[in-house]
């Protein structure tokens, strides 16, 4: 779900004024915080499991995954490390990243991040994502829209080189390559049984039949 923020003069609450239920509930009515302040305090105080974003403006809150969206992020990971050219490189997952411009401050957590290791070697929540070198989302309901455009945007903005979107409900995939200010130049489908060859420097395939 999307919450949007409206401006108001800075507040600042205390910890124990705060209940994540109550700010869903009146998410039109955060009291006097910009959206950078309500975005730390929902991710503060977000139940376990439960992912929140700030995606073009606008804070997302999404429930744990089903059984079937953790079996993909399960299999493509499990592949990259069995398939992988580079030994080096590394499969990340609940990894926060930085996406400069994709909003005032833009902050996501992607499915799936192969990045050489050591690349999030530092203390913060959020990262640099110029070390990474693709991106993967799997699709829900009620994230699909922000998977299929908004993140398309966001990633592309990064100069991220690759981005796999396996889109559950259109049973396809889609890798995005050649990313040019706010798009992938690339972008090419593939059914949900079909084998997909990574570009170089991943330069592997991932067989979509074991989804």
């Amino acid at each position: 779900m999307a919450l949007p923020v409206p401006e108001y003069e800075p507040y600042e609450a205390e910890a124990d004024e705060v209940d994540y239920r109550d700010l869903v509930k009146y998410k039109d009515k955060v009291p006097g915080m910009t959206v950078e302040e309500a975005f730390d305090v929902f991710s503060a105080t977000a139940p376990e499991g439960w992912r929140v974003e700030l995606i073009e403006g606008e804070i997302h809150v999404t429930p744990p995954a089903n059984g079937e969206h953790e079996e993909i992020v399960s299999e493509v990971s499990g592949q990259v490390v069995v398939r992988r050219k580079d030994p080096r490189l590394r499969v990340y997952t609940g990894i926060g990243l930085f996406l400069p411009g994709a909003s005032v401050s833009g902050k996501v957590e992607p499915d799936v991040v192969i990045a050489p290791k050591g690349s999030f070697a530092d203390q913060m929540e959020y990262h640099d994502p110029s070390p990474v070198l693709l991106v993967a989302e799997v699709t829900s309901r009620s994230t699909a829209g922000n998977d299929r455009v908004k993140k398309i945007r966001g990633y592309a903005r990064a100069g991220i080189p690759v981005y796999l979107l396996i889109d559950r409900e259109a049973e396809k995939a889609v890798v995005c390559t050649e990313p040019a200010g706010e798009d992938y130049t690339s972008k090419v489908p593939y059914k949900l049984s079909e084998t997909i060859p990574l570009p170089e420097p991943l330069g592997f395939d991932l067989d979509t039949s074991e989804f």
